[in-house]
């Protein structure tokens, strides 16, 4: 067990103080008995992937930060699909190239987001089109409060709109993840902008590349040269179609019986053009939702992104919902939500 180890060296925000405790979880036995020993010590827990959704507190966080580390990827064929059961701590580029290269479609588009496996069921990570509740067929989760293990179907685990169940409640901890793809080698194409770039005709590692090289013009790749950031600060707004048909003329997007909002439209519009900065921090010069750290602090940070908010708030009456969640030394539950 680890004290002190600094947070920032683990997150692409590269911001955040040190943890009272720290472990890093290789195996399953390693897991549990950590979350065992927080629960004897009366310790609070952080469970921790790839640091890529995650703001700390300038002053760090107390109780025990877990970084799930597992590994492990195994591929079956059952018919018409091929079955990815995924560690939680690998990877999630690189179970998305695999697939690409098995020919195993429904996660082509979702490439070049950083972090961990076991966080994208948390966050339903989505992008270009696809989201990967899409393709999850279940989800082994471990009981914080019984130590039981069990598997989740995917009806059982909530998913919305950049949410579930498991980013809601507290209650558990993802350890693998089942991905259900589809052998036929076809890609999804939905989203306009990736049409544009690909055409309505391409490979799944056309889609791939494509797809890159526009997160990395969009400064959202973890690259040579990224900027430290969360990717999309903010979620895009949805709202009843009665409440979107008193706004402003502005871009929207069916959601099924709800509306969605182009959160970079709003910020925009609100005064925060690209490459806007409060000091050391802003606005990426590439993309208005990705919030950028140039070496300030998570205070300066989280105060420009409530300006932003209040800012949206006054020029529209939208609320913007961040989508990194947040830790702090003070933090209120014994066990914190997981994050990426």
């Amino acid at each position: 067990m680890e004290q002190g180890r600094r947070l920032a060296e683990l997150t692409t925000l590269k911001l955040g103080g040190p943890a009272r405790y720290f472990e890093s979880a290789r195996d399953r036995t390693q897991l549990v008995e950590a979350l065992a020993w927080a629960r004897a010590q009366g310790e609070a827990v952080h469970v921790l992937g790839g640091g890529s959704n995650l703001l700390v507190g300038d002053e760090g966080v107390s109780g025990l930060v877990l970084q799930v580390a597992t590994r492990g990827i195994a591929l079956a064929v059952e018919g018409a699909h091929g079955v990815l059961t995924v560690q939680a701590g690998e990877v999630w580029d690189d179970v998305v190239s695999l697939a690409i290269d098995e020919g195993l479609a429904g996660i082509e588009c979702l490439t070049g987001i950083p972090g961990s496996t076991g966080a994208t069921p948390i966050q339903n990570v989505g992008a270009y089109g696809q989201e990967v509740a899409e393709v999850i067929d279940e989800v082994e989760v471990l009981e914080r409060a019984t130590g039981a293990v069990r598997w989740m179907r995917a009806d059982e685990c909530g998913f919305a709109y950049r949410d579930s169940r498991f980013k809601r409640s507290r209650d558990f901890v993802v350890l693998a993840v089942r991905l259900r793809l589809r052998r036929d080698g076809v890609p999804t194409l939905r989203y306009p902008e990736l049409v544009r770039a690909v055409g309505d005709q391409a490979s799944l590692h056309e889609v791939r590349s494509a797809v890159r090289a526009l997160r990395a013009s969009k400064g959202m790749l973890l690259e040579e040269g990224f900027v430290p950031s969360a990717g999309s600060f903010f979620t895009n707004p949805v709202l009843p179609r009665d409440q979107a048909e008193r706004l402003p003329e502005m871009p929207r997007f069916d959601a099924g019986d709800a509306v969605k909002l182009s959160a970079a439209w709003l910020i925009e519009h609100a005064g925060f053009a690209k490459g806007t900065r409060r000091g050391d921090v802003g606005i990426s010069d590439k993309h208005s939702l990705a919030l950028v750290n140039h070496g300030g602090t998570s205070a300066q940070l989280l105060a420009f992104a409530q300006e932003i908010q209040a800012a949206v708030s006054a020029t529209f009456g939208v609320r913007l919902e961040r989508e990194p969640g947040g830790w702090a030394q003070n933090a209120e539950s014994r066990h914190a939500p997981p994050r990426t």
